[in-house]
């Protein structure tokens, strides 16, 4: 069975309450890199792969892509974004990313956040995007961090007064499962190393344009004096690459 956590009421309720749920994009720390990676997108065709609320399916039709189509296994996600979206060029398919069947060629642009280290193959999903897209078209994703998802434990070493001493890396080259906690216990990701995430994309077809580790921007960083922890250790992984042929 493919992981559904987000329609567990207890997960989702934590979820909603996050400030890129609330706020949208301009709250998500790698968007302003993630945005600029990202093509032009007028009169184009544009698929989301794991498009929760909806955010990036509402910023396609802003910059005024032709037709926007999200995919989300869940249904309290497509709820949510059904409800945020007034626009008939936005559809929504309640599907796992990985049944995806859509026609050969049929899209310009593939878009995903944060969805793929939930997913078993990600050469799997490689092929499907290569196979949905057009020549010269783009598939541009953010993942978490293979420094970030090498350990079960995600999350900082601490000292006994609560201080972040450090940012373990442990068992990087085993790749596959870890049972970890985000807003809740018992999250299912996958762990793969950052040469799996560009040999997939080159044998599967595609040539990577881009890649970038993102650090905040200095407004968030200034905004929340928290955030300068994240300029000790990469926690998104960001990659850009188009389908030649």
């Amino acid at each position: 069975m493919k992981q559904n956590k987000y329609d567990d009421t207890k997960f989702f309720s934590a979820y909603e309450k996050m400030p890129r749920s609330v706020q949208g994009l301009e709250a998500a720390g790698e968007w302003h890199v993630l945005k600029d990676m990202i093509p032009d997108l007028q009169n184009k065709h544009v698929l989301d792969l794991g498009c929760g609320f909806g955010w990036h399916c509402r910023y396609a039709r802003e910059q005024h892509a032709s037709s926007v189509i999200g995919v989300d296994i869940s249904t309290k996600m497509l709820q949510k974004a059904r409800d945020l979206t007034d626009d008939p060029a936005i559809s929504y398919m309640e599907m796992p990313i990985e049944d995806i069947n859509f026609s050969g060629s049929q899209f310009d642009v593939v878009i995903s956040s944060l969805a793929f280290h939930y997913i078993k193959s990600f050469k799997e999903i490689c092929n499907k995007v290569y196979h949905c897209l057009k020549p010269g078209g783009a598939f541009v994703f953010s993942v978490e961090h293979p420094i970030f998802t090498s350990r079960n434990e995600q999350d900082w070493y601490y000292d006994d007064s609560g201080n972040r001493l450090h940012w373990a890396v442990d068992h990087y080259q085993l790749e596959g499962l870890r049972e970890t906690s985000f807003l809740t216990e018992n999250v299912v990701k996958y762990h793969r190393t950052f040469s799996t995430y560009m040999n997939d994309l080159l044998t599967s077809g595609f040539q990577i344009k881009e890649v970038k580790e993102p650090t905040p921007s200095e407004e968030m960083l200034k905004r929340d004096p928290s955030m300068q922890d994240e300029l000790r250790r990469p926690m998104f992984l960001l990659i850009s690459a188009e389908k030649l042929q």
